[in-house]
């Protein structure tokens, strides 16, 4: 009798300790540090936006409104975390070194291109990127946006990135970027109201002559993110197209949506340096276009690089549990 006595006494103390485990919440922020093949030690600040709900899109009238941004549609998220800068340069180019070690040339092969179904189903299949044509940095030091790599090349660094840590990092969804930019605001600029706003949270046409800046420069947005509008273009997971919304309209709110199940490109977020107001909007959608690939001199075109493009970029996230 005494020893099932204490064997309850020990599951009933396990299950308590379980459920005080269960309660206690995601951190707000923390830093991730981790160590590179060659000993160095990088870090980067994630911060936990709080899940809730939100109109997505922009309403017919928003100035700057382009077709492909409606009908709005109420999105209900998760919690997740999203890293406070775009991944920079010093980050990328750890993934790159350790990539491409000992890689004299590097066939193309016949692996997934960037977007499609077989690419985003199946990235652990995908060893690493090819050498890069040119200088990747094209002269900015390690605190600037990482840039010029394709969709699959950000997707590869995510999944870089959980080996080396332990957590499952990612790509944002089109829906957590909008929700995250927005910061529970409405205005088309979020929490600037006009372009003097603007120039003290972003890098765009009228201040950034027409290059990127280094990370985390101009004021985070009411959640801590820094260069959500501007300086680099950020991809995230979905595929684009032009009628994405429509396919649930008329649905009362959607959960977590993760986009259109297959595609041909993926879609962009932010705008960069070079953009006009307009292009910065919570809502301004963007997607890789064949001009991106005018520097690449290889046929058929790298599915890793987009040469000299100093207009893409990326930043991680990760489900909170």
């Amino acid at each position: 009798m005494k020893i099932m006595n204490y064997m309850l006494m020990v599951v009933a103390l396990c299950m308590a300790r379980a459920l005080v485990t269960a309660a206690e919440p995601s951190p707000a922020k923390y830093t991730e540090t981790f160590t590179t093949k060659n000993g160095a030690k990088l870090s980067l600040e994630m911060v936990l936006v709080p899940g809730g709900s939100f109109m997505m899109g922009s309403p017919a009238t928003e100035v700057g409104r382009k077709n492909d941004e409606g009908p709005q549609r109420r999105v209900r998220l998760s919690p997740f975390y999203l890293c406070t800068t775009e991944t920079t340069m010093e980050l990328f180019l750890a993934y790159y070194g350790e990539m491409t070690a000992g890689m004299k040339t590097h066939a193309e092969g016949e692996e997934p291109e960037p977007g499609s179904t077989s690419a985003a189903a199946g990235v652990d299949g995908v060893t690493g990127p090819t050498v890069v044509y040119g200088d990747m940095t094209m002269g900015f030091s390690k605190n600037y946006p990482a840039f010029g790599m394709s969709w699959t090349n950000a997707v590869t660094f995510c999944k870089w990135l959980s080996d080396k840590t332990g957590k499952k990092y990612r790509l944002p969804t089109e829906a957590e970027w909008e929700y995250a930019a927005r910061a529970g605001t409405t205005a088309p600029l979020g929490e600037c109201a006009d372009a003097e706003k603007l120039a003290e949270v972003a890098w765009f046409k009228t201040n950034a002559d027409d290059e990127p800046h280094p990370v985390a420069k101009k004021k985070p947005n009411a959640w801590g993110l820094y260069d959500m509008r501007g300086n680099v273009m950020e991809w995230v997971w979905d595929f684009y197209a032009p009628d994405a919304y429509q396919h649930t309209a008329g649905q009362t709110e959607v959960v977590n949506p993760t986009g259109p199940k297959t595609g041909e490109v993926n879609v962009a977020r932010g705008g960069c340096h070079g953009s006009p107001s307009e292009d910065l909007r919570s809502a301004a959608r963007a997607f890789k276009e064949k001009g991106w690939h005018m520097h690449d001199p290889q046929m058929p075109k790298s599915r890793w690089w987009l040469p000299q493009m100093d207009i893409i970029g990326f930043r991680v996230a990760r489900t909170a549990e």
